[in-house]
């Protein structure tokens, strides 16, 4: 079996960065999506919508939003942190809410998504901003990993301060 006869992966594909077949059925759905991603910094959410496969994105939310909103400087490091990717889902979740846009399904992209990782605190916070979202409750991290116990400092103050603020936009 020569070279000539592999099949060549797009590109997209080969870098691990788009799963053709996962992207295909969430189009075909019809529905907006709401994108989740996390670089080595930060938690990044987008809710996009598609038109012939052309993607428009209508409202962007970065974990660097939340400094904004309280978020201390001695934790920066931790704007990818489980805390975070919530605060980020309601943030996000409470954009679209105010902007009356029709309820997303998640788009994980190439993250796995596996149970009480921030990918379910994201979808935790989505909920509970109001969005309907199909997820089973066991899969969410418990409220202490939510709310910061877990950390270096106990941050779960300075969580409900940023949370109340989030809530009363």
């Amino acid at each position: 079996m020569g070279v000539s006869s592999m099949k060549t992966l797009k590109r997209r594909r080969r870098e691990n960065k788009t799963d053709y077949l996962k992207r295909l059925k969430l189009l075909k759905s019809g529905s907006p999506r709401v994108v989740f991603r996390k670089t080595n910094k930060y938690i990044i959410a987008q809710y996009v919508t598609s038109k012939e496969a052309q993607d428009k994105t209508e409202i962007g939310v970065n974990s660097k939003h939340l400094i904004g909103y309280g978020w201390p400087k001695e934790f920066e490091g931790s704007l990818k942190s489980i805390p975070a990717a919530y605060l980020v889902g309601l943030l996000i979740g409470k954009k679209i809410i105010e902007k009356k846009l029709e309820s997303p399904i998640a788009d994980f992209g190439m993250l796995r998504a596996l149970h009480k990782t921030k990918v379910y605190a994201f979808l935790k916070g989505l909920s509970d901003s109001g969005i309907k979202i199909k997820c089973k409750e066991e899969t969410f991290p418990n409220e202490d990993r939510i709310k910061g116990k877990h950390m270096k400092k106990d941050f779960s103050k300075i969580f409900d301060e940023i949370k109340s603020k989030i809530t009363k936009e």
